[in-house]
């Protein structure tokens, strides 16, 4: 086995045993970078020759004991959405195009003082807005599976890269399913933790309330080593909570007996394609035979959730891209003869067609005589939503639905239709609107050998829960050890 085929925890005990080393493992992954990357174009910024000398360094310093972390010299792929002082932050967009951050997010200082390695900024739907990773100003991230198909969004670039063995794995943000819905589409790990757990400073900002930045990851394992790096309270992010730091690595027990899982009904109904329901319900009947309790349950606003969804995002969004108005920094229009030209060109010119209209969608619900009917509405929904959710963590320790109401669809096939590609959303959106953790676990393939994902969803802090539910049913399954991308298969542009 290559060692980019390794987990994140196989490579540190390859590490710790002197089996391999730093400077192995980072040439490894650009040489894969090298051979791949052309076919699936999940990078908007590659940094591998920085990758390879800084390796030489770490090695090094790990060798000397000046540098005990045993994150040392791992690689890794950020999404880029995610400031990093001195490497392009573009947001997939023109509008930030030649954009270099001054400083580093707090995710990436936490990943830096472990002297981890920046392997590249990964692709992504425009400022995060889309399910497909087709609205990046730069270029089109296919699936690795089949070349043909999208590997979902926004974070599909994220997903793509640790599906192809390009990184060990990666940071995404998850505004409405993020995070989880291109894991889902690519056969890899995606966790979205409680809102507020992981600091957004240095974060883009899409929509405050809603963003939260989580890991990518092969197994279940490395999602838990991930969280645990970069969760924390952050005084430069006032959302986030100053709680008790735990170990989720601590959480990894096989063993799901006594656990109550609920399956709400509403998740199962039309727009679900019947191989992705087969799927779910057998993983039911898996966590039922491992000793866990499975119930139908009822959650009737979920409804309403992806509308409501849909306001608030868009209203934030309205709010939050203001700021780039092509004075401040970012694009500016060459064409313009008052200020007023200035505005008008350079948004019109920096932001794509799926950007513009969730601007515009977003000042329409903030405007007069419409606040109160569209986003006041909603943010009253919202507390529906979380008060439902917490009715059900009353009696039930997770819930059980699908990730995606659909495997990945093909590249083109919805990209010009905005509806159909809202409602590849619809089983997300609502974990988002909640607050709440969600995890998405490959649980097979449908029959064109596509992956589908199942979300596990938890109460508030229940990341330690939807991990140990998540990671006992993987070790009593084998998708990862038996179904990997194959780029021969279906390898066409």
């Amino acid at each position: 086995m290559e060692l980019y085929e390794l987990t994140v925890h196989e490579l540190m005990d390859k590490l710790a045993s002197k089996e391999t080393t730093i400077s192995d493992i980072t040439k490894s992954y650009v040489d894969r970078i090298n051979e791949k990357e052309k076919d699936v174009d999940a990078f908007v910024t590659l940094t591998t020759d920085t990758a390879l000398e800084s390796a030489k360094e770490v090695q090094q310093k790990v060798e000397s004991g000046e540098i005990k972390s045993k994150y040392a010299g791992i690689p890794i792929g950020i999404k880029d959405n995610i400031c990093t002082k001195g490497v392009k932050t573009t947001c997939a967009s023109k509008m930030l195009e030649n954009f270099v951050a001054p400083y580093d997010a707090t995710v990436m200082d936490k990943i830096n003082n472990e002297n981890m390695i920046m392997l590249g900024k990964l692709n992504m739907d425009e400022f995060a807005m889309g399910a497909s990773t087709e609205y990046s100003y730069f270029k089109k991230t296919k699936n690795p599976w089949d070349l043909n198909r999208v590997p979902g969004g926004s974070s599909g670039g994220s997903a793509a890269a640790v599906a192809a063995n390009l990184v060990p794995w990666a940071l995404g943000s998850d505004t409405g399913g993020s995070i989880r819905q291109p894991s889902s589409f690519c056969g890899v790990v995606g966790l979205k933790p409680t809102y507020g757990l992981v600091s957004r400073y240095g974060l883009v900002a899409f929509a405050s309330s809603l963003d939260q930045i989580g890991p990518i990851t092969k197994d279940v394992t490395d999602s838990a080593l991930l969280l645990n790096l970069i969760t924390g309270h952050d005084e430069k992010d006032t959302t986030s909570l100053d709680i008790e730091k735990k170990d989720y690595t601590k959480a990894l027990v096989n063993d799901v007996k006594g656990l109550k899982i609920g399956l709400p009904k509403e998740y199962f109904g039309d727009g679900i394609n019947p191989e992705v329901k087969k799927a779910i319900m057998d993983v039911a009947k898996k966590y039922e035979e491992m000793g866990a309790t499975v119930e139908e349950c009822s959650m009737e606003v979920t409804d309403y959730a992806l509308a409501t969804y849909y306001i608030i995002a868009c209203a934030e969004a309205s709010s939050n891209l203001g700021r780039f108005d092509g004075i401040r920094y970012g694009y500016r229009t060459k064409e313009f003869n008052n200020l007023k030209d200035i505005y008008i060109n350079s948004r019109s010119e920096g932001f794509g067609e799926e950007v513009k209209r969730r601007i515009m969608l977003g000042t329409y619900v903030l405007s007069s005589g419409y606040y109160d009917a569209y986003y006041k509405k909603a943010q009253k929904v919202r507390t529906v939503v979380k008060n439902e959710f917490q009715k059900l963590f009353n009696k039930y320790d997770v819930l059980l639905t699908p990730t995606s109401p659909t495997v990945a669809f093909n590249i083109g096939t919805r990209s010009n239709n905005p509806l159909e590609m809202y409602l590849a959303d619809i089983c997300t959106v609502s974990v988002n609107i909640g607050g709440l953790p969600g995890i998405s676990v490959p649980c097979g393939l449908n029959s064109e050998g596509m992956p589908i994902g199942f979300q596990l969803i938890g109460n508030h802090f229940a990341e330690d829960t939807i991990l140990k539910a998540a990671y006992t049913y993987e070790q009593n399954t084998n998708f990862r050890g038996e179904n990997k991308p194959t780029f021969g298969r279906l390898a066409t542009k």
